[in-house]
């Protein structure tokens, strides 16, 4: 007869979440403790500019207390992207309002393919059914691999490759940088994560406030009334 703690195990809700230490995968992280029972954390270091995010990444997964994994890809992304070729300049715009739409630059192609791919793997072996990345259809910088067709084509390719039942959960999909400022606040302890998070596509501390990561973080907590926990910690000089 099966004991009554192998069943509770059985039935235990696991997550893996693709976690890069910026505003919306520390969201997504927060989100997936509020709903599963276990959740894991995994980052890729792929030599990007902003390295920083690395270190973000390890001091909110110790503040969320939960299992992290960095694992080094290389410069496999290596060229085309100014996030991964530093001879390439990050584009700086005024404001938010002066964006111009499509593609972004900053476009790394591939990147969220093989996030995906090795988080699979990593999952599989964890024995977490479900993989949370923090992409969005609204704000997105044109990347193709943050919309909803990817993400159900990907599903579709790792259930086959793996003849296993895996999910991929985005909290974010359809969220504007303001609906993910209120969905942060929803969850303890996550606004104070997010003062360790790292956005700029610099790289930069303080943040630029000019790239198109940080425009659009800044527009996020302009137009949810909040004040961003990373620039208030900052000015406090912590």
């Amino acid at each position: 007869m099966r004991s009554c703690v192998a069943t509770r195990l059985e039935q235990m809700t696991k997550a893996l979440v693709i976690f890069s230490g910026g505003q919306d995968s520390t969201t997504c992280l927060f989100w997936a403790k509020h709903n599963y029972d276990y959740v894991q954390a995994l980052t890729f270091d792929y030599k990007q500019r902003h390295s920083i995010e690395i270190e973000s990444a390890k001091k909110i997964a110790n503040i969320a207390s939960v299992p992290h994994e960095v694992m080094d890809l290389g410069p496999i992304f290596q060229g085309l992207s100014p996030l991964t070729d530093l001879s390439r300049p990050v584009e700086q715009y005024e404001s938010a309002d002066t964006l111009p739409g499509g593609l972004e630059a900053t476009f790394v192609p591939g990147r969220n393919i093989l996030f995906l791919t090795v988080s699979a793997n990593r999952a599989y072996i964890a024995g977490c059914d479900d993989i949370i990345i923090g992409v969005s259809q609204e704000d997105f910088g044109g990347y193709p691999d943050c919309r909803e067709q990817f993400i159900g084509s990907m599903e579709t390719a790792l259930i086959a490759g793996l003849d296993k039942q895996i999910a991929i959960r985005t909290p974010l999909m359809h969220l504007n940088k303001m609906e993910t400022v209120r969905l942060a606040k929803t969850f303890a302890g996550c606004m104070e994560a997010l003062a360790y998070s790292t956005t700029c596509y610099n790289g930069a501390v303080p943040p630029c406030q000019s790239c198109h990561a940080c425009l659009l973080r800044s527009r996020g907590f302009s137009m949810a009334g909040v004040t961003d926990p990373l620039l208030q910690r900052l000015s406090a000089g912590v």
